[in-house]
């Protein structure tokens, strides 16, 4: 299909897979067929090469698949290998509904029409009345049934990128709770420095005891959101958990930078869903407008069985005989101008739906490049605050050893030059989330 592209070139690791996976595909890029008798292809190698290729890019920053490729639970990778399974095989039969099945029937009769005795016939048949021409509803409800696989198989594919992106983004989550309580800890530390300064200068009449009592909430404040932040990093690796069977402290982050927008655009998964989804309505319009037109159906029947012993003819009848012929047919239906009109409609309305997709995906890029743009900008201030907090602690420890200042000034300069260094990460890692949003969409980027 025109609509998905092929698979870009994974990393080494990865080669034999693609190399597999390519030959899964036809000029278009269409996406392969259920595994059945007939020979055709599993979905199940480019779901494999997908799961590995959700890691691989070319562009630096693309996730490392030795690390995260195969981040799902076993459990969640079974769940969508039976739903590509159950796409295949609903495929198979929606390909082949329109061959009808062959009639075969036995029968046994008997008789007590006649008087001296009861008469017993038996009869064998095996019959079929089979469309030959449908006016290209045959055609179009085979490339219906193809372009509903296509389109079912690209939304089972994002709803796997997106679960494996789901589960990067906790562990991102984790990382960036962990930093705030680092960050938290030193907050207390200078909040335990200051109530002791302030007791200091309280008890010497220096200060109100109102400085003393903020000093103190501070520290109720802070240590009550430690609290909260070990709460919040429970519950993300509990969600964690429910995605990944892995152990979240062994696993690398990876490193994200921006997706250029063309690329964004042209390999975005729900916009090659959408346009999947747009040529399957396409195909079902030509199938319900060729359903009112001529149809030509060949009928053919053997039978093998007895002859009424009682039945008298002047021409012999035969036991065993063929049946044959053909009909031509068209169906007059009164609701067969709005059923069209309504296919015409939802093909109408999915082509909509794809230009509207286009908009939304152009502001989800916008947005990002824009949130992105403002974390640069808190980075570039925790930059410039750590660079003064470290002229600050290089004053501060000079000055404690001529004497004008005591050890703590120094330790809470100390803390909070370690603070700033700590709202750099934090912000490091907010951007990452705000680039993982960009990857959830991309083919190939996870």
């Amino acid at each position: 299909m025109k609509d998905l592209n092929v698979l870009k070139k994974l990393s080494v690791l990865s080669t034999k897979i693609l190399k597999k996976q390519k030959e899964m595909y036809d000029a278009e890029g269409r996406v392969p067929k259920a595994e059945n008798t007939n020979g055709r292809l599993s979905l199940k190698i480019a779901t494999a090469g997908m799961a590995i290729g959700f890691f691989y890019s070319v562009p630096a920053g693309y996730l490392c698949a030795d690390e995260l490729g195969d981040i799902l639970s076993s459990r969640k990778n079974a769940l969508f290998d039976y739903q590509f399974q159950s796409n295949d095989l609903e495929y198979d039969i929606l390909s082949k509904n329109w061959i009808n099945p062959v009639s075969i029937q036995y029968s046994k009769n008997y008789s007590e029409q006649y008087s001296d005795k009861t008469v017993q016939t038996g009869s064998f048949t095996i019959g079929i009345d089979q469309p030959i021409f449908k006016s290209g509803g045959i055609y179009y409800a085979i490339k219906y049934a193809e372009a509903l696989h296509d389109a079912n198989a690209a939304d089972i594919m994002l709803q796997k990128h997106e679960m494996i992106g789901n589960a990067v983004a906790q562990l991102f989550l984790i990382k960036k709770l962990k930093l705030q309580q680092n960050k938290l800890a030193y907050l207390i530390k200078n909040d335990e420095i200051d109530i002791r300064q302030k007791r200091e200068s309280y008890e010497a009449g220096l200060l109100d005891s109102s400085f003393l009592d903020q000093a103190l909430l501070q520290r109720n404040v802070d240590e009550t959101s430690l609290l909260e932040t070990e709460i919040s990093l429970m519950q993300a690796k509990k969600d964690f958990a429910l995605l990944s069977d892995k152990d979240p402290e062994s696993l690398r982050l990876p490193r994200l930078k921006l997706i250029a927008a063309s690329e964004f655009k042209g390999a975005n998964l729900e916009l090659a869903r959408e346009r999947l989804r747009e040529k399957e309505k396409a195909y079902n319009a030509k199938m319900t407008w060729a359903k009112y037109l001529p149809t030509v159906s060949l009928q053919g029947r053997y039978t093998d069985g007895d002859n009424n012993p009682y039945s008298y003819a002047s021409i012999p009848l035969e036991e065993r005989y063929y049946n044959y012929g053909f009909t031509i047919s068209i169906p007059i239906d009164i609701n067969s101008l709005s059923e069209v009109e309504a296919a015409k409609v939802a093909r109408l309305k999915a082509a909509t739906e794809v230009i509207d997709r286009q908009n939304t995906i152009d502001e989800e890029y916008n947005q990002v490049s824009q949130n992105l743009h403002i974390i640069d900008k808190k980075i570039q201030l925790a930059q410039k605050d750590e660079k003064l907090y470290q002229n600050l602690y290089l004053l501060t420890r000079n000055l404690e050893k001529a004497g004008e200042k005591t050890s703590y000034d120094t330790a809470m300069m100390k803390n909070s030059l370690e603070i700033k260094r700590l709202d750099q990460k934090i912000y490091e890692t907010d951007k990452q989330t705000e680039l993982l949003k960009l990857y959830l969409k991309v083919e190939n980027a996870l």
